[in-house]
């Protein structure tokens, strides 16, 4: 987009939202300042402030709740809704009515992420939102913000004709990434890239460090950025390498989408805290228990901070005869936040280690899939042994020879720390040198700010990353077999994207044709890998094993009038788009119709 005013950055996350920027209207020889938007929103009734974070929380409050008037922004009269700081403080009082980790119910396959969910456990008589409506409203509210402070008024300035770069987890499978882009476009930013946060978040370390970033890393270098947010442990590797003398840099491997981040530990200070006041004859009940836990974050985030508070105060309000009458008051402690954290989220282990696996009972309630074992030190230990090179035997997994941190849990110094001291164990053992943090990046800001940097590197203003596709994809092939009682027909695995594969790329897939079935409801099984990054476009694998996973299957009937019922020979073919997700296609050998199969969508047409 040439003629955008500027590059703008979003970064939707799980707890806040954050927008930078940069004029880009008259580009001189030195790249133009990135800074940050203050986001007007409304921090108690009546009352809106421009603060550098949106908190992406979302409150519904009923019709006599507030005053008249009083959720009024400066773009909206009419309001029904609370969007950001009154939101979470209000829904920390009463939870039932409080939207939170919307962004992790958009990436959750076991739901219907298009269907009104939210908030999930809500009572019958809420109006509930999807989490992709959610996502919409945090979307729409950054807009109005920028339109009603930068363009005012000029629509050559609004947001929608800005250069965006929307940033989402690595992790994010094409589903995930292409309900974040139909987000945007209900949201009227309807032109956008995505970006991974990781990546995004090195962006910005090289931003911050200017020329100097050149000194402080070397050819052969493994960084891990490890990104630990509020709703997902996202873990990177990039490689330095040597081309014509100078530096490059490359994504080599991310790992799989973890549910693990700053809402586990919420919840898990809240059961410290529960457990303490159970003990003085105390007892909460499950919605108290949700109010606590929104409590938590709050007083972690204070305490957390470089010169915190040793001790927070927290308010439960009252419920039942179970219960002391009234508000209950008691506090989190700088101690507590450091013994529940450290030791139940980031434990010694050995290289080896596996995330547990826990019990499962037959009955479960539904919700977000979290992560079974809390333990980050043992998914990371899991990652970097997935992505082991096999040219270097002597390494029973990779070793990252720099880390980077990103995300709002890992401002703790001590934590920081910890998780350096269990690698420098590993590679230790092995042979590896000591890691180096690369530091000089705000943590919540990164995101944000490094996103903008990508847009000024791709004008020539900066370095770029070597990325592409951040995983393999593969569409699920049924095998040609007689028919046998009680024996499934095996599937076998078409790569149709291999690893690294840049956006902006067709490919028609080489190879034999398939037979597409027409006119009746069938099904199309999507797989991917995070470490199989050998695999070549049209590769057929006849057995795949444990490193090629399901993702989000598509149930629909493709459309040939006359045609019902009937299997057809096709070829496909491939786009990863300049946006960053994927469409497949389905080309008859006549090439009279085309089939546009999409990860998200329940029903597809031919065209």
């Amino acid at each position: 987009m040439t003629t955008a005013h500027y590059i703008v950055g979003i970064d939707l996350g799980t707890t806040n939202c954050v927008v930078a920027y940069a004029d880009v209207s008259s580009l001189g020889l030195e790249p133009p300042t990135i800074q940050l938007l203050p986001i007007p929103q409304l921090v108690a009734p009546g009352d809106v402030e421009a603060r550098d974070m949106l908190p992406s929380f979302l409150y519904l409050p009923t019709s006599s709740e507030f005053p008249a008037g009083s959720l009024t922004l400066p773009w909206a009269e009419d309001n029904a809704i609370a969007i950001g700081t009154l939101a979470r403080v209000r829904g920390a009082e009463v939870p039932g009515r409080l939207i939170s980790s919307a962004k992790s119910w958009l990436c959750h396959v076991g739901v219907d992420r298009v269907a009104p969910i939210l908030p999930w456990g809500g009572s019958d008589d809420l109006k509930k939102m999807s989490p992709l409506e959610v996502s919409s409203h945090y979307l729409m509210h950054i807009r109005q913000a920028w339109d009603a402070q930068i363009a005012k008024g000029d629509p050559e300035q609004a947001l929608e004709k800005q250069e965006i770069f929307l940033t989402v987890p690595a992790s994010f499978d094409a589903a995930a990434r292409e309900l974040t882009v139909q987000a945007a476009e209900r949201a009227g930013l309807s032109s956008l890239r995505l970006l991974e946060e990781p990546q995004a978040a090195f962006y910005s370390w090289i931003h911050s460090a200017g020329e100097r970033w050149r000194k402080q890393v070397k050819v052969g270098d493994v960084i891990l950025v490890c990104d630990i947010g509020g709703g997902t442990t996202d873990f990177s590797l990039i490689a330095v390498s040597d081309e014509g003398g100078e530096l490059a840099l490359q994504r080599v491997a991310v790992g799989e989408h973890i549910l693990l981040g700053g809402d586990n530990m919420d919840l898990a200070l809240a059961y410290a805290v529960q457990q303490r006041l159970s003990a003085k004859g105390t007892k909460l009940d499950t919605w108290q228990m949700r109010g606590l836990s929104q409590n938590c974050r709050a007083a972690k985030e204070t305490l957390l901070q470089p010169d915190g508070p040793k001790k927070q105060a927290l308010s439960i309000l009252g419920r039942g005869s179970g219960v002391v009458g009234g508000t209950i008051r008691t506090e989190l402690t700088y101690s507590e936040i450091e013994a529940t954290l450290i030791e139940g989220f980031f434990p010694r282990c050995a290289a080896n280690d596996l995330p547990k696996s826990a019990r499962r009972v037959g009955f479960q309630e539904m919700g977000l899939p979290y992560a079974a074992d809390p333990g980050v030190t043992r998914h990371l230990a899991k990652f970097l042994t997935r992505q082991r090179s096999a040219d270097r035997a002597e390494q029973s997994f990779a070793h990252p020879t720099a880390v980077l941190f990103n995300g709002g849990v890992m401002k703790a110094g001590w934590l920081r720390q910890r998780v350096i001291e269990v690698l420098n164990d590993w590679v230790g053992q092995e042979g590896g040198e000591e890691l180096r943090p690369l530091e000089g990046t705000n943590l919540d800001h990164a995101v944000a700010l490094g996103s903008v940097y990508y847009g000024l590197a791709r004008r020539g203003k900066g370095v770029r990353i070597r990325g592409g596709a951040a995983r393999s994809y593969y569409i699920g092939i049924e095998t040609s077999m007689p028919a046998v009682p009680g024996v499934p027909a095996p599937l076998k695995a078409l790569c149709v994207v291999p690893f690294g594969l840049e956006e902006g790329t067709e490919s028609d897939i080489p190879g034999q044709e398939f037979g597409l079935v027409v006119g009746e409801p069938v099904e199309f099984r999507f797989l991917g890998s995070t470490t199989r990054r050998e695999d070549h476009l049209g590769q057929l694998i006849e057995e795949p094993e444990d490193d090629i996973e399901e993702l989000t299957p598509l149930e629909t009937t493709l459309s040939w009038v006359g045609q019902e019922g009937v299997t057809i020979p096709v070829r496909l073919q491939t786009h990863v788009t300049e946006v960053g997700t994927l469409e497949l296609w389905a080309v008859s050998r006549d090439e009279t119709h085309r089939w546009k199969l999409e990860f998200n969508v329940r029903t597809a047409g031919d065209e």
